[in-house]
């Protein structure tokens, strides 16, 4: 089978974002009024800040489709990369239909330390050691060392990273469930808690087959 070149992956990502933003927005004009959260709002800072968390997870899937001949791990990433581009263009999607901007000058994860919807402590998934306090993601060195990495080593490298990173996004969505009755958005995290622990699952033993 011929594999898409990687211009015509990231074509596919970008079409993604456009679709995924545009039926949102067409769905806006017909659904019924609801409150749109403020721009402080958990709903609103998980939609920013899981744009980047994807847009990462974009990158490594991207990086390592370019390295390694392993089928199964390419096929893995391709998956990775599409699904959360075009998750990224919904939520980019409902933060232009609400009118709220796409960057906050909040700190990241900020939304996290909102006290929760029942009063419990529930969430706080913030990593102060992570960057920009986003829980899973990869460091600048450990991009560059995926990016240097090639067959075996970056498929391995790959997988710890995504792991770790997938674990990071579960956490960011329990954190916004606990925040936040919006529906979208609750559709949205449940969504990406969903398919993101069955990719860690997979990914673990194709991390094991592989070591």
């Amino acid at each position: 089978m011929t594999r898409p070149p990687g211009r015509i992956i990231a074509a596919l990502v970008v079409l993604g974002l456009l679709l995924a933003g545009g039926g949102f927005l067409a769905g806006r004009a017909v659904a019924p009024a609801a409150i749109t959260p403020t721009t402080d709002s958990a709903a609103a800072g998980f939609l920013r800040d899981m744009q980047v968390h994807h847009a990462q997870a974009v990158e490594m899937s991207l990086l390592v489709r370019d390295r390694t001949d392993d089928e199964a791990v390419r096929q893995l990433a391709y998956d990775i990369a599409v699904s959360q581009a075009t998750q990224s263009g919904q939520m980019y999607g409902l933060l232009e239909a609400w009118n709220l901007p796409q960057a906050s000058p909040a700190p990241a994860m900020t939304w996290a330390l909102l006290p929760a919807t029942d009063g419990s402590e529930s969430g706080h998934h913030v990593d102060p050691t992570a960057p920009s306090g986003m829980p899973g993601m990869a460091t600048a060195d450990q991009i560059a060392e995926l990016t240097a990495a090639s067959g075996d080593d970056a498929v391995r490298l790959f997988l710890t990273l995504m792991i770790a990173h997938h674990q990071g996004g579960v956490d960011m969505a329990d954190d916004v469930l606990a925040r936040t009755d919006n529906s979208q958005v609750v559709s949205l995290a449940t969504g990406i808690q969903r398919a993101q622990k069955a990719e860690i699952v997979a990914m673990q033993q194709m991390l094991a087959e592989r070591s």
